[in-house]
């Protein structure tokens, strides 16, 4: 028969492996899944306001670049004096040294200038000046009209009388194929034109065109502002959408035939672009002065690498702790089971008429509670057997009888967890939930922890609320206004309840129409004011001035406060005196109440906990 009982408690042991087993594989895996969908979104969120913000400053300062281009091609001392000089260069020496000079003085004046054309309509040629061998030279030389050009029918057509040229070729970005009529720039040394058109101060007429041809230091110096990773890509584009920077120009053809510039004429600030098989997030910045872009795909392999690494992290640390856990599990099962099974064969000893059985009692659980009255049963027995043997015979039914009937107290947790389990079998979710409240609830009372985190304390009072609304039914009302930046803030763990239990005592417990209670939190300079607020019928002015006084006193008095048999004021009187213990004196609780209802105020320090 021993046999039988080997099997019978290896078959609990396996039972207690394979619950725990299942509870660690559900936590691990739920916080691993939950923690991987919180880190993608927080990850998104968090590229699309790093770069919103950064993109934002450097737009700003590329629109000022813009400016300083436009303040350039102005006449710097008198206009009446150059447009003199553009009419009579031909007849004037003067006037056309003038223009020299003119030129000289303005391609001196940046460093990122490459070429400047001073174009004079009417004589159908072109002053250049370039550096040739470290010198600055002014040359003239005949060229055809560029009435015909794109950028001069811009520029005619601009009220402001100016036009920018994309330098990229066809195949290399998408702008248009030079004309030979234009200028001979050499793309690679320059990366945008700008053309200045200027007009007769009398007819109105076009009389020439300035036009500067500027190298990509200047814009190069603004753009490395912008954080650039491996496989993210920045695209600089005209108020047209032309392209005059793409640091990828096989990635801006293959972008613009997936939709690139019909989602930035839609005005779409950020948007999903798919290219090659690569999805990217797009994130766009349009200057507020001119309408040029700043845009930057970014792949979303690169935003969710954190959060993919956070996971894979998490499933590796999650299967040792499974491995940890069922080692430890099968220990701790067999340490469990063994006294069990040596009670179990006490038993069927005493059962087959052996009086002489004594189980080994060892700690203080429930088995050795059975264990050591199984003994005294079995001692109790053998002192009544020699006296009457068909007295002790009914007696030794009626004990065991006794000791089938007792129930074997488990512990708190676990007892809520069987009737969750049983109301979940019966269909009553409403019971289900009301159940696991409690049972998270008492665990969260229970652990060790002085403080939590605002998050916490908010996730246990909405089921703290949830145990209160079965009581109250609709006459309770919750409502919450928790500012997000004061979430992970450091409190008194069950702070908040102790404030809400109050409303619920001197609000819905004291009338029976409806009451509505508001948990909120806004920062004040470096604190953090939490208030509690019903509109119930409030605390009658003894009554509130007994609290008030209470919570004034030293804590030398605290002892000599006494109970009223409301309770409300020692818990506020309790929650007072850990606040100044955590936070020093600048934490308190504050309490109003009027015809409006009940506010209790808490001022934490949003730094954390202050004392040693």
């Amino acid at each position: 028969m021993d046999d039988w009982f080997e099997p019978v408690t290896r078959r609990l042991a396996n039972k207690l492996i394979l619950t725990f087993t299942i509870i660690i594989v559900l936590v691990v895996s739920s916080l691993t899944f939950i923690s991987y969908s919180m880190l993608r979104r927080e990850s998104v969120n968090s590229s699309i306001a790093s770069t919103d913000n950064n993109l934002l400053l450097v737009g700003r300062n590329f629109d000022s670049y813009l400016k300083g281009i436009e303040q350039l091609s102005l006449p710097q001392i008198s206009y009446d004096e150059f447009n003199y000089a553009l009419l009579y260069e031909t007849q004037d020496y003067a006037s056309k040294m003038y223009l020299e000079s003119y030129l000289k003085n303005l391609y001196f004046s940046r460093s990122d200038l490459e070429t400047i054309y001073l174009y004079i309509l009417k004589e159908h040629k072109y002053y250049w000046v370039t550096k040739e061998n470290y010198n600055i030279t002014v040359r003239v030389a005949e060229h055809p009209s560029i009435e015909n050009l794109p950028w001069y029918k811009s520029a005619l057509g601009s009220p402001s009388n100016r036009s920018y040229q994309s330098l990229l070729g066809a195949g290399d970005g998408g702008a248009a194929l030079r004309s030979p009529a234009d200028y001979p720039v050499h793309p690679g040394r320059s990366f945008m034109g700008y053309h200045r058109l200027f007009r007769s101060i009398v007819t109105r007429e076009p009389e020439a065109v300035l036009s500067l041809y500027f190298n990509s230091s200047g814009a190069n110096e603004i753009l490395k502002d912008i954080p650039f990773s491996t496989g993210q890509h920045l695209l600089l584009l005209g108020p047209d959408n032309a392209p005059f920077i793409v640091d990828d120009k096989g990635f801006y053809n293959h972008s613009v035939q997936s939709g690139l510039l019909s989602s930035l004429n839609r005005g779409e600030g950020r948007f999903v672009l798919e290219d090659s098989g690569e999805k990217y997030l797009v994130i766009a910045n349009t200057g507020s002065a001119q309408g040029w872009k700043l845009v930057k795909p970014i792949p979303y392999r690169m935003i969710y690498e954190a959060a993919t690494t956070t996971r894979r992290w998490s499933l590796i640390i999650g299967l040792l702790f499974l491995a940890m856990s069922i080692v430890l599990t099968g220990v701790i099962s067999t340490r469990i089971t063994r006294p069990l099974k040596d009670l179990s064969l006490q038993m069927r000893r005493f059962g087959q008429g052996s009086f002489n059985a004594e189980a080994k009692v060892k700690g203080r659980d429930e088995i050795a509670y059975l264990s050591m009255h199984f003994n005294k049963m079995v001692k109790k027995t053998n002192e009544l057997i020699n006296e009457r043997f068909k007295l002790k015979i009914a007696e030794k039914n009626a004990v065991l009888k006794a000791l089938e009937a007792e129930i074997n107290p488990h512990f708190l947790y676990n007892a809520l967890q069987a009737i969750s389990t049983r109301a979940l079998k019966n269909g009553s979710a409403d019971i289900v939930e009301m159940v696991d409240n409690l049972a998270l609830t008492l665990r969260y009372c229970v652990s060790g922890r002085e403080t939590v985190t605002a998050r916490e304390e908010l996730k246990h009072i909405e089921r703290y609320l949830a145990l209160q609304k079965a009581r109250f039914g609709s006459r309770m009302q919750v409502a919450y206004d928790w500012d997000e930046s004061l979430m992970e803030l450091s409190m008194p763990k069950l702070a908040l309840q102790t404030l809400v239990e109050n409303a619920i005592k001197h609000g819905l417990e004291r009338i029976s129409s409806p009451i509505t209670i508001t948990i909120s939190a806004r920062p004040e300079g470096g604190t953090a004011a939490i208030t509690v607020h019903d509109d119930g019928p409030g605390i009658s002015p003894e009554r509130l001035e007994q609290v008030r006084l209470a919570l004034r006193k030293s804590w030398e008095a605290h002892g000599e406060m006494e109970p009223d048999g409301s309770g409300g004021g020692i818990g506020l009187r309790n929650l007072d005196m850990r606040l100044k213990l955590l936070y020093g004196e600048e934490a308190g609780l504050e309490i109003e109440s009027g015809p409006d209802g009940t506010v209790m105020s808490m001022k934490l320090p949003i730094g954390g906990v202050t004392r040693a």
